[in-house]
């Protein structure tokens, strides 16, 4: 696999899951149905991944922002990147089970309305939305750890644009060119007469 498929490949990823733990957190994760006494009609509150953990929503969109990064980044930073893409990951494959547990969906109802305080006769129904939340978290962090395994080889967002040579030719980096501007020349005259 060449370094730029690797690159589209973990970018793809990241986005996939970052997109899947921030995209699914409004969908109702865990239903609550309170029974009463026989005056009192059953109470159902639907309670979303975002209510039940708004971390992983905010980590999934912070993800999205990484594959961002990862794009326009090279060498040492791009693994920096990586690493926090991994971590970013990690914490939503752990967070999106635990906030279907049981007591923790009970005390978001209850943090909702009193009624599940005056009576202890509930059930509590979890759908399937939080595996897709886990299932993004680790896709993300697949991606997070092929970028620090393999993002330092990849190429960055401008490397196509480069002169061939560029990085060896003296006098080329950022801050001469800005002392030569300064000065009042033009660093693009050698470069047309060689053409």
């Amino acid at each position: 696999m060449t370094h730029r498929r690797e690159l589209a490949a973990a970018a793809l990823l990241g986005a996939v899951g970052a997109g899947l733990a921030a995209g699914f957190t409004g969908r109702t994760w865990a239903t609550v149905t309170v029974r009463g006494g026989p005056d009192l009609v059953p109470s159902l509150q639907h309670l979303t991944g975002r209510s039940l953990s708004g971390g992983i929503a905010a980590l999934g969109l912070v993800g999205l922002a990484g594959i961002a990064a990862l794009l326009a980044t090279r060498g040492w930073a791009r693994t920096a990147v990586g690493v926090l893409l991994t971590v970013f990951g990690v914490v939503v494959a752990v967070l999106s089970p635990l906030a279907v547990r049981h007591a923790r969906v009970v005390s978001a109802a209850a943090d909702r309305t009193n009624l599940t305080r005056l009576t202890g006769d509930l059930s509590v129904h979890v759908s399937g939305w939080w595996i897709v939340s886990l299932a993004g978290g680790v896709l993300l962090a697949a991606a997070g750890l092929l970028t620090v395994v393999r993002g330092r080889r990849w190429p960055g967002m401008s490397a196509r644009y480069d002169r061939p040579g560029a990085a060896a030719r003296a006098g080329d980096d950022p801050a001469s060119l800005w002392k030569s501007l300064d000065r009042g020349d033009d660093p693009t005259s050698d470069e047309l007469r060689e053409h």
